[in-house]
Formats: C-alpha cells, sequence, structure tokens
C-alpha cells in the first residue's frame, strides 16, 4: 500500500487540500480520552508537522519560552527553570510571586481565521502551504459514539482537533503572542501548551508594586485571551509566593473580577512547590504516592509473572522519583 499512500500524500501536499474523509472523528464518552482521527490523517499530518518544525526551527520562530511539543523541552524543564528563577531570587533576599493561569477549553476555542491570520502575517506562511493548513482546519465535523449508538454528525466551527499531530503546534503559535504580552510587564512567563506561569520577585518592601504588576499584566492577558476568543478562567488560577513567611502578607489579589489568596503550595505540571521553596509537600505526595503504587503492586504479586511486576514498578514507581530527580 506504500505507493498509493505516498501518492495521496504527495496530491495532499502539492495541491493544498486534505481529503473531507480524514477530517471526521468520533467521540467515544471517557474522562480525558480524545476523539479519534484515521490512522492516515495523522500519518499525513505527521510528515507536515516535520517540515513545520523544521522550518520554525530554521527561521528562528519557534516560541523560546514554551516548552511543549518541541525537542528536549518537557513539563520538567519548564519546572526546573522556574524554580531556579524563584531559588536565585530568594537567595539574594528577594520575595517572589508565582501566579498559574488556567485557559478554560483552550484547544477547543481557537478561532480558525485568526489562527490562519497568523500563520501568515507572523510565520510567513503563504501559498499552496498556507491553502492546505486552511483545508485542513475547514470542513471538519465530528460524532460521539457509544457502543453500536451513533450521534447525528456536527461541524466544528472552532478548535484544533484534539488528539491530533498538528493540532497542538498550532495552538503554541496561536498563543505566542501571549508569552511577550506578559514580558512587557516585566514579568517572566513559562508555557507549557495551555498552562502558563508568570512569576517575579522583588524586595520585601515592594510586595504591594509587584502585587499591583500582577493584576495589571492578568487584566492585560484576560482583554488578550478575549480577543483572540479564549477564556481566562481566574477563579482557578493560582498564586504563591515564596520563602520568609513572616513578610509574605496574606490579603488577597485582584486577577480578573476575582479576589486570589496567597496559599501554602500550588500543583504546577506534576510538581508540588511549596511557599517555602522546600519541596516538602512535593516529597510527601511522591512518597505517598509511591507506597500506594506499591501496595496495589504487592496485591497481586502471585497472579502475573515477574517481568510484569518489574514494569508495573518502573512505570508507577520509578517514573515518578526519575521526574523529579532534577529538581534543584
Amino acid at each position: 500500500m506504500a505507493p498509493f499512500i505516498v501518492e495521496l500524500f504527495n496530491r495532499c501536499l502539492s495541491t493544498g487540500s486534505v481529503p473531507t474523509s480524514f477530517k471526521a472523528a468520533h467521540i467515544t464518552p471517557l474522562l480525558k480520552k480524545p476523539g479519534n482521527l484515521p490512522v492516515l490523517s495523522k500519518l499525513l499530518e505527521r510528515l507536515v508537522a516535520r517540515q513545520l518544525l523544521d522550518y520554525l526551527k530554521s527561521a528562528g520562530l519557534l516560541p523560546e519560552l514554551q516548552s511543549a511539543y518541541r525537542a528536549r523541552h518537557s513539563t520538567e524543564t519548564a519546572v526546573v527553570r522556574i524554580l531556579s528563577d524563584i531559588l536565585l531570587a530568594l537567595d539574594t533576599g528577594d520575595l517572589c510571586m508565582l501566579t498559574l493561569l488556567d485557559l478554560s477549553a483552550a484547544f477547543d476555542t481557537v478561532d480558525h481565521d485568526t489562527l490562519l491570520r497568523r500563520l501568515e502575517v507572523s510565520y510567513g506562511l503563504g501559498g499552496t502551504v498556507l491553502s492546505w493548513f486552511r483545508s485542513y482546519l475547514s470542513g471538519r465535523s465530528q460524532y460521539v459514539r457509544g457502543g453500536r449508538m451513533t450521534s447525528t454528525l456536527a461541524s466544528v466551527l472552532f478548535g484544533v482537533p484534539q488528539g491530533s499531530v498538528l493540532g497542538p503546534i498550532l495552538f503554541l503559535l496561536y498563543i505566542a503572542d501571549l508569552l511577550r504580552l506578559i514580558e512587557t510587564h516585566n514579568l517572566r512567563p513559562r508555557g507549557y501548551a495551555d498552562d502558563t506561569q508568570i512569576y517575579g520577585s522583588c524586595p520585601p518592601s515592594g510586595i504591594p508594586e509587584l502585587q499591583e504588576q500582577m493584576s495589571a499584566c492578568v487584566d492585560d492577558v484576560a482583554l488578550w485571551t478575549q480577543s483572540n476568543r479564549l477564556q481566562l478562567n481566574t477563579a482557578k488560577t493560582g498564586r504563591a509566593t515564596g520563602r520568609r513567611q513572616h513578610q509574605i502578607p496574606h490579603h488577597p489579589v485582584r486577577i480578573g473580577d476575582d479576589w486570589i489568596f496567597p496559599v501554602n503550595s500550588v500543583r504546577n505540571l506534576g510538581i508540588y512547590l511549596d511557599s517555602d521553596a522546600s519541596m516538602r509537600v512535593h516529597v510527601s505526595k511522591t512518597v505517598s504516592n509511591c507506597f500506594a503504587a506499591l501496595r496495589q503492586i504487592r496485591s497481586i504479586r502471585r497472579c502475573v509473572p515477574r517481568q510484569v511486576l518489574v514494569s508495573l514498578v518502573v512505570s508507577l514507581v520509578l517514573s515518578r522519583l526519575d521526574y523529579t530527580a532534577t529538581l534543584p
């Protein structure tokens, strides 16, 4: 079948169009389970993604402060960078403020016209390439399937296809300006897909100014997300301040229309960061989760082969320990 698939993909790329059958997805109502797309569609996307990433890297257009879907970047490298910056600031006697932004259904609300305009103006895509992406985004449909029952086919007018190869990359390009906006407020951003972290530091006497600075920044972020058809969920936004507990103010900070109180610890990309930067909460949670996994494995140790037990220990216990091994 390889020659026929190659011919099909070459025609798709040369004519700037995607077959309609590649753009219909079925959704199985399971928790955190993305919709399923045709295998050939994902293979075509992988070819396009490779060429797109090569172009973005060679032109220096990949967002530098975004750690998702990039070679040698991960959630771990993002958290390590944030924690390293915070510890350096604390060692100089400053206090730190970290705000974690939550976007509601971010991948599902991307505006196609805005995305295509951004691909053309900001990233220099045009001609057949831009036509291909326009075809890729338009005419999509999906339906819900449960057992042998299926719902009516519905058109997808917004968002990037979840469960796809290209969707996450296009989303990163769509929100790249958000990170630059945060930098204009003299705060440090760090992103991983739709998770955005904003942090800054100052001497203890400058905390009121830093709080106002953070509030003004989030106000601009909210306006930006609204103009780009994204929804900032300020009620789920987290805020933590670091070390020197007696110097940390306990009054709330305005984040959009909500007032956010400082917390002793926040969960950021799978890592628990506590306000004194001691990592006690994360160590306690990691030990608890590892012992819980070991107890479950112990209960089945006589029922499965040794190789299966080893695989379970590696995936459920050692992976948790390895994930945090590089933290400062």
